[in-house]
C-alpha cells in the first residue's frame, strides 16, 4: 500500500464542517437514546448514528485529500483502509451497522428495526469511530 507522507497531502476544503456535523449527529443520537426521547424512534437513532460515522470518515478522508466511492459502511471502510491499512475490528463494527439497512436494490431491500441493545452497540460504534479518527485528523491538519 502506497501511503502519501503528510507533507504531500492537500486537504479538501470544509473537512472540518463534516467533523462538526458528525459530532452533532452523534451527540443528538446519544442524547435521544439516553433521555428516551419519544420524538426519536429506533430507526432515527440508527440513522443519526450512521450519518455521524459517515461524517467522521468523510472528514478524515477529506483531510487526506481523498473521497469514498460511495457511502455505504463497506465503501467507507474500503476508503479508510487505503490510508490506515487493514482495520479488522472497525470493519466488523461497520459491517454490523450495514446489516440493518440493505437498500441499494430497489426491489429487494431490507430494513431491520434495531432493538435497544442494538442501539447501545451502534452508539458505541459511533464513539469508537470518533475516537479512532479524531487524533489522526488533528495530526494531519497540524
Amino acid at each position: 500500500m502506497n501511503i502519501q507522507p503528510l507533507t504531500a497531502i492537500a486537504p479538501i476544503d470544509d473537512w472540518d464542517v463534516f467533523k462538526k456535523d458528525g459530532d452533532q449527529f452523534l451527540n443528538t443520537a446519544v442524547g435521544a437514546f439516553e433521555k428516551k426521547k419519544k420524538a426519536f424512534n429506533p430507526e432515527s437513532i440508527y440513522n443519526l448514528t450512521a450519518m455521524a460515522i459517515e461524517k467522521f470518515v468523510m472528514a478524515f478522508l477529506m483531510c487526506r485529500g481523498d473521497l469514498a466511492e460511495n457511502h455505504t459502511m463497506q465503501d467507507l471502510m474500503f476508503a479508510l483502509e487505503r490510508h490506515l491499512g487493514k482495520q479488522p475490528e472497525l470493519a466488523e463494527k461497520l459491517q454490523y451497522m450495514d446489516s440493518f439497512q440493505e437498500i441499494c436494490d430497489p426491489i429487494e431491500y431490507t430494513i431491520k428495526t434495531p432493538t435497544q441493545d442494538d442501539l447501545s452497540t451502534m452508539l458505541e460504534i459511533g464513539k469508537y469511530v470518533q475516537t479512532l479518527l479524531e487524533p489522526i485528523t488533528k495530526e494531519i491538519t497540524q
